[in-house]
């Protein structure tokens, strides 16, 4: 079976745009979250989000914007950095073995609300003759495909908070056994719009804005957590079997060793600590590592109260006594809740993580909650920190787990 090695990262976010930029932030504990401001003329009061209010890279030529969502298009800049550092040439050798995998939860929301306002409050008769295009869900896959000449397999998922981390394991056992030599994999999400948000509005678990310090009202596994703030970004990792890599004389930076998944199959919404925890057995075992080996995870800790608890249960069910000794923490603090799109920047923030030996923090975590008692690195930084193996861990309504393992390329 081949190895999966990392050769190229990218992402945007509230944090701002490149993948460096965005771990810099996140290690400052620098955060992307304030208040919510929609284009559309009504606003949901007093909600905050992460929302990129920077204007995007002209990467698509003015002509081609009606092809593009806004989720598309922060896929395709997340995309189209990982494709430079990455160093492949696009007209070259291996277009017929190189795919894109790309997760999102809500697809292309933007599109599809511009068109109901049209239809149901303007009173037009029709909508934009690309609206379909624009958001399908599998857009950004196939607009990365298109632009980068990939021939092979091109797949789009989408389970909520777990899609983009289906999209990297899946690219990663698809690499494993042989039925491709590279693969684009990440997601992006871009559902800051009046309706989506109002419907998870409805649902009870947003966060409480923080009403003197708007950017800290995210607090994950904090005793004062009152739940989740969306966001929107977009990530990606370029993933190459060893083989490809080291015949183009590719920079490694670092091995993808390990991917499991679960189902909870006990509750659309309730998180269940045994089913997320056969998700991390399963990557540990098939990275062919020790528990011991992992120094780091990057929770999913989204700042729900029941979420938070469930995956520190799981975390302790998982590595016993040295759960006691792990750094836990969740960068959503400062880059929110971006569903589709989690996996994959909180993956790239992993990566980088290892490379650097620098933990980003678990940012405003004054006073943990006793029942998450690890260590969730809280309000700072560490650095040169002896870490040799990190998990990514995400969890999503409908059950699904999904647990990432990246090491040091040796």
């Amino acid at each position: 079976m081949e190895r999966v090695v990392i050769t190229g990262l990218g992402a945007i976010s509230s944090l701002g745009l490149g993948a460096e930029n965005n771990f810099e932030q996140a290690l400052a504990a620098k955060s992307g979250i304030d208040y919510l401001n929609l284009s559309f003329k009504q606003q949901v009061e007093g909600c905050v989000a992460a929302q990129i209010k920077f204007p995007l890279p002209e990467l698509v030529k003015r002509a081609e914007l009606s092809l593009f969502d806004r989720f598309s298009m922060l896929g395709w800049i997340a995309a189209s950095e990982a494709i430079q550092q990455s160093g492949v040439a696009l007209e070259t050798t291996l277009l017929d073995q190189s795919g894109v995998f790309w997760g999102t939860g809500m697809g292309g929301a933007t599109t599809l609300e511009s068109g109901y306002i049209d239809l149901f409050l303007e009173g037009k008769n029709r909508i934009r003759p690309l609206s379909i295009i624009a958001s399908m869900n599998n857009s950004p896959a196939a607009q990365i495909a298109l632009r980068c000449g990939f021939g092979g397999t091109v797949n789009t998922y989408s389970s909520a908070c777990v899609s983009s981390a289906q999209a990297i394991g899946e690219a990663y056992r698809h690499i494993k056994h042989g039925y491709a030599h590279r693969i684009l994999a990440g997601g992006s999400e871009a559902l800051l719009t009046f309706g989506m948000v109002t419907a998870w509005d409805s649902m009870k678990v947003m966060a409480n804005a923080n009403p003197e310090h708007p950017e800290q009202s995210c607090l994950p596994f904090s005793v004062n957590r009152s739940g989740l703030v969306l966001g929107e970004a977009g990530a990606a990792v370029m993933l190459e079997s060893l083989s490809s890599a080291q015949a183009r004389g590719a920079t490694i930076l670092a091995e993808l060793a390990g991917y499991g998944s679960s189902n909870d199959a006990t509750h659309m919404t309730n998180p269940n600590p045994a089913g997320q925890a056969r998700a991390m057995e399963m990557a540990i075992t098939t990275a062919g590592l020790s528990k011991s080996d992992i120094g780091y995870i990057n929770a999913h800790g989204a700042g729900t109260p029941t979420g938070d608890v469930a995956e520190a249960e799981s975390i302790k069910r998982v590595f016993g006594e040295h759960a006691k000794r792990l750094m836990v923490s969740s960068t959503k603090a400062v880059h929110g809740h971006t569903l589709g799109a989690a996996a994959a920047i909180e993956f790239v923030l992993t990566v980088q993580a290892l490379r650097s030996k620098s933990i980003p923090p678990t940012a405003f975590l004054q006073e943990p909650d006793p029942l998450c008692d690890l260590d969730f690195v809280p309000l700072h930084a560490r650095y040169d920190q002896p870490i040799t193996a990190a998990m990514s861990n995400s969890f999503a309504f409908g059950g699904s787990n999904a647990a990432l393992i990246v090491k040091e390329f040796s």
